[in-house]
């Protein structure tokens, strides 16, 4: 029966893949074009693009730091209707940050923080938030200006691939337990992202995930089996000084604490953290510090009908798939709009 459920959800879950629009909506084409790089289509409609500062060679106490661990830049692009909007963070060189912030002045994008996000590093990188709202393509315009300030490279192609092998000398299944969440190798670094459970807004704008509000800890294997890690909490006031204590217990230490955003509801505190140390270690940390947050809660069932029914996450999951009936009942700027009608027969047999 089991196995029947899987293979049902299987194919309900290809019907609706195949359904989905196979190309990138023609705004987000038209921005990559116009910023100079290309990036990805994300959940929520953002238009998602990596930045990464390829072109620095920064060291910290002694650690080369990979461009994925913490010199990533990144703009996330969302269109409404007509207009749209875009937030960032620009990783930039002291040298950069006056004619940076000039351009982007001069083109009416905001710059909502400007702060550090490591300390002791070399070179010294600062990391510039920002804020644009208006036509996309005329946003990425002006953002290539800014960023042709800089050394940031723009290769004007797709995406860079993912490296052909995923491996990472780390342990990232003890990493995935211990943090409840899985991550994803990308540049030799182990990353995972952690959302909360607040529905995240900044001057009545939705902000998700992939423009921003997500929780990022990253993972760099160093030698003798240690790991270099950084990253960023988001938090609610509240929890600033619970997740300050529970790091620094672990000996994680805590190298910048700030706003990223000017509106934000409810507010929120970003934390910065370094350390290298023993993995297990590093690790008992995170998990201390996440306990301390309002996370969103990942599904998985029922606990009550797993525990009853013997049946694994998936497992609690696929009844629903079988049950109900998908169709696209709306269809917005290229996003479709897809809902599901659990029938009545369900309930009466």
């Amino acid at each position: 029966m089991r196995a029947s459920l899987k293979l049902a959800a299987l194919a309900i879950a290809a019907t609706v893949s195949t359904a989905a629009p196979a190309a990138d909506p023609e705004w987000m084409k038209s921005v990559g074009e116009a910023l100079g790089k290309s990036g990805a289509s994300m959940p929520g409609g953002v238009y998602r693009v990596g930045l990464t500062r390829t072109d620095l060679k920064v060291t910290l106490d002694g650690v080369e730091i990979k461009p994925a661990l913490a010199l990533g830049s990144w703009l996330a692009f969302k269109k409404m209707g007509n207009q749209g909007s875009v937030m960032g963070d620009l990783v930039l060189l002291t040298s950069e940050v006056t004619p940076v912030m000039t351009r982007l002045e001069q083109s009416g994008i905001e710059i909502t923080a400007l702060h550090n996000h490591l300390l002791r590093n070399e070179p010294f990188t600062m990391y510039m938030h920002v804020l644009g709202h208006g036509d996309p393509v005329k946003l990425a315009t002006a953002l290539h200006a800014a960023l042709a300030e800089t050394k940031t490279p723009l290769d004007g192609g797709a995406p860079s691939p993912a490296p052909a092998s995923a491996s990472i000398d780390l342990d990232t299944a003890s990493i995935d337990k211990a943090l409840g969440h899985k991550g994803k190798v990308s540049g030799g670094v182990y990353q995972v992202s952690i959302p909360r459970a607040e529905h995240i807004r900044d001057g009545g704008m939705d902000v998700p995930e992939a423009m921003g509000s997500a929780i990022g800890i990253n993972f760099q294997p160093t030698d003798g089996g240690k790991a270099a890690i950084t990253g960023d909490f988001v938090l609610i006031a509240k929890e600033v000084n619970p997740v300050v204590k529970a790091l620094r217990e672990h000996g994680i230490e805590i190298t910048a604490l700030h706003n990223h955003m000017l509106n934000d509801q409810p507010r929120l505190f970003f934390m910065h953290f370094w350390a290298n140390d023993d993995l297990g270690k590093l690790t008992a940390g995170l998990k201390a510090a996440l306990d301390k947050m309002n996370l969103a809660k990942q599904s998985g069932g029922s606990p009550a009908v797993r525990a009853t029914q013997k049946l694994s996450e998936d497992e609690a999951i696929l009844p629903m798939a079988v049950a109900v009936d998908f169709a696209v009942t709306q269809v917005v700027d290229g996003n479709w709009g897809l809902h599901a009608a659990l029938k009545k027969r369900v309930f009466t047999g």
